[in-house]
């Protein structure tokens, strides 16, 4: 079984991207549609502070009737966030994707981000392995 260090490593593009906390959740969704990415990571003081997904757009601007110019991502992201270590192995991080309903799982060694695991990521790496 592998670890979610060694999947990071086999990842084409390992780019991680992140916004502040007050971007408007419009630039959020242009920059997830223009990196074709379904998440990203709201970071503070290079910490991760939160997470804004598509599902996060969607559903809760839908629900506010808000304008997207004037919403920050602050007020619409996930937080806390569940993190994971690069000891963690892909079945542990799909279990915990699976119990919790996640999409997306931060990699964090000693208090630094290190890279980010999705469910398509771990389901390739299972594949890869079978």
């Amino acid at each position: 079984m592998k670890s979610v260090v060694q999947i990071l490593k086999s990842k084409a593009d390992q780019s991680v991207h992140s916004i502040d906390p007050m971007t408007s959740v419009r630039d959020a969704a242009s920059l997830m549609e223009r990196k074709n990415i379904g998440a990203l990571l709201v970071v503070e003081a290079e910490r991760v502070v939160g997470i804004v997904t598509e599902r996060d757009i969607a559903r809760k601007m839908a629900q506010s009737g808000r304008s997207f110019e004037r919403t920050a991502a602050r007020e619409i992201m996930h937080a806390p966030v569940q993190c994971v270590h690069p000891h963690h192995t892909n079945q542990e991080c799909m279990a915990l994707m699976t119990d919790r309903r996640l999409r997306h799982l931060p990699v964090v060694d000693g208090g630094n981000l290190i890279g980010l695991v999705s469910i398509g990521d771990l389901v390739k790496s299972q594949i890869a392995e079978a």
